[in-house]
């Protein structure tokens, strides 16, 4: 049986997921993804405790599926933009498809319906926040974090960069130099 676990991919949470399971003599075979797979039949009281003892650490158990399966997206998405140093091998769209087992038009459609944006956009406005966490770190420059994050160049980063925040990559840099500096005057 499958549980749908709305959490980021993290090693606490997934620890986090694992206790609660254990505390209610759940056995799993996986934990990933927001989905766990336990070997028995739950019964309602477990779902109805497991739900409440992750409530208490922010996370939650899922039962709409259109909602199971945007979160599904979405972790995807997040974890190959904010926690993977490989360059994937194919598109966002057939990876994403690959990754959730279903056709992208199918994901697609049901990522706009109910998030209002497209999956996308969405990936967009991920790879944007990267840049930023990149651009602070002021470990690579603006080509390695093109590179990075698989834009085709450094110019097609910093068009993205400006449309998405108004700003300039580098323009954006300056001006968290300028606030260090400020914090530090104080």
């Amino acid at each position: 049986m499958k549980l749908y676990i709305k959490y980021m991919v993290s090693l606490r949470c997934k620890i986090l997921v694992k206790e609660e399971l254990k505390k209610l003599g759940l056995y799993y075979v996986t934990v990933d993804l927001g989905t766990v797979e336990i070997l028995e039949n739950i019964t309602d009281e477990q779902r109805k405790q497991l739900k409440i003892n992750l409530s208490k650490s922010g996370l939650e158990l899922l039962d709409d599926k259109k909602q199971i399966l945007i979160d599904k997206i979405k972790t995807v998405i997040i974890e190959v933009i904010h926690h993977s140093d490989e360059e994937p091998v194919e598109n966002y769209s057939d990876y994403i498809s690959k990754r959730v087992g279903k056709d992208y038009n199918h994901l697609s459609d049901i990522f706009s319906e109910v998030k209002g944006i497209t999956i996308q956009q969405f990936i967009i406005m991920h790879k944007i926040e990267r840049a930023k966490e990149l651009i602070l770190y002021d470990e690579l420059n603006f080509s390695e974090i093109a590179h990075k994050l698989h834009y085709s160049s450094a110019a097609h980063l910093s068009n993205q960069f400006k449309k998405v925040t108004g700003l300039t990559p580098s323009f954006f840099k300056k001006l968290k130099i300028k606030r260090l500096g400020n914090l530090e005057d104080l």
